[in-house]
């Protein structure tokens, strides 16, 4: 299993974040926190970069759920979703796979909440 699930997409960087929010809408998630690393490199560090944002993405609900089964389940959100727009100028969304990344954590009441999220980010790239 990997810990992404990614889909390179024929949009522009800009409509590819536009419909990334939206998909995520549509699967109950909202995005909560928004680092642009393009621009803090070069804030930081003076470098140029390309275009890179990621999305915190939480669905409230299913949050809910997890910290009510694993107390410490916060530092794990919101589930990071990546919109990327490499040097060749191919566009690519990413999202984490939360399956993968819960199975670090040896909890197994978190299984079917985590099965839930990761499909629900998985509709959310397949429908970009």
């Amino acid at each position: 299993m990997n810990y992404h699930i990614t889909k390179k997409v024929n949009y522009s960087y800009q409509d590819a974040l536009e419909k990334t929010r939206a998909a995520l809408g549509s699967e109950g998630f909202g995005v909560i926190s928004e680092i642009d690393l393009k621009e803090k490199l070069k804030e930081k560090l003076d470098v140029d970069f390309r275009e890179y944002k990621i999305l915190g993405a939480c669905n409230p609900k299913l949050a809910y759920e997890a910290i009510g089964q694993e107390d410490k389940i916060g530092v794990m959100l919101p589930c990071n979703v990546l919109v990327q727009e490499h040097e060749n100028g191919e566009v690519e969304v990413t999202a984490i796979n939360p399956m993968e990344s819960m199975s670090a954590i040896g909890n197994a009441d978190l299984e079917a909440i985590a099965k839930e999220v990761s499909q629900k980010l998985k509709t959310v790239i397949e429908s970009i």
